[in-house]
């Protein structure tokens, strides 16, 4: 019976050409991307779909969409192969001696590096380099074996796990607030630039009435954290950020409703890039 299992499962050079081609939805990128023709791998494909009998694609003029039976198989292959690149890596592959990480510099200050000491002795030989990206564009050089980036979890070429979901709500330090009570309205608002939602989108988001009038204005979100502990303000915190703060009461939430953003913290790798059990150790110390 084993035997006859074993000869019913199709060649592995096939079920890779087919997982590129799926995941690309056209066959010329997938034969350059596995650096073949794209004959070879149409030729691949037809001859899994005859071992098979099922159509797996739809051949179209401008690229292949899969059918209902190639994409409840696509999964299936994906994970197989992964946990096969995966189990072969684990067990051949030398030891990884180093690994690189890029991210904004407030990102590492406040998400990285107050939770990395268990990882750090998990790992005792391993060196950790840091590279910090002061903008969106500074993750596009190649650069790193891992990015902790913030977004959707969606970049070309990229794996991604999300570490935190972004979420906002009113903060400040301890005295101020107390001070202020239920008219903290009334303090000086702290304002982050950049392209992420602030107080006006908090205050549509929540129902809740916007505060009056913004003081500072800062473009790094640790100089917006330390102004806020220096008592300059109220600030929009980013509870995965300001987890540190308020673990230290260095800041305290205000009686306020949050905002869930759709966005968050992600910890992303190359799609080609085999996922080891490091990157599990990373992913799970990281959202602790």
């Amino acid at each position: 019976m084993a035997q006859q299992q074993q000869a019913q499962l199709p060649p592995l050079e096939w079920l890779r050409v087919f997982e590129a081609a799926g995941r690309n939805g056209n066959f010329t990128t997938a034969a350059q991307e596995l650096g073949l023709t794209q004959a070879a791998v149409s030729q691949r494909i037809r001859n899994l779909e005859l071992r098979l009998g099922k159509v797996l694609f739809y051949r179209k003029p401008r690229g292949v969409e899969l059918t209902l039976d190639g994409e409840s198989y696509l999964p299936h292959v994906q994970s197989a192969l992964l946990a096969l690149t995966r189990s072969t890596a684990d067990l051949f592959s030398q030891p990884v001696s180093q690994i690189t990480i890029v991210a904004m510099p407030s990102h590492i200050k406040l998400l990285i590096l107050p939770r990395l000491a268990p990882f750090l002795s998990a790992h005792p030989q391993l060196r950790v380099n840091f590279i910090s990206a002061f903008r969106q564009s500074d993750f596009d050089d190649g650069l790193g074996d891992f990015h902790l980036r913030y977004g959707n979890g969606e970049w070309a070429g990229r794996q991604a796990t999300l570490v935190e979901r972004e979420i906002l709500a009113p903060a400040g330090a301890p005295a101020l607030c107390r001070e202020a009570g239920t008219n903290w309205r009334d303090l000086p608002l702290l304002e982050l630039t950049g392209p992420r939602f602030g107080w006006r989108e908090w205050s549509a988001a929540t129902g809740s009435s916007m505060p009056f009038r913004s003081r500072l204005r800062f473009d790094s979100f640790d100089l917006l954290l330390q102004a806020a502990i220096e008592g300059l303000g109220v600030m929009l915190a980013s509870l995965p950020l300001s987890q540190t703060a308020f673990e230290r009461r260095d800041l305290i939430r205000l009686s306020e409703p949050e905002m869930t953003m759709d966005t968050g913290y992600w910890l992303s790798w190359g799609a080609h890039q085999p996922r080891l059990a490091i990157h599990d150790h990373l992913m799970q110390v990281l959202g602790s």
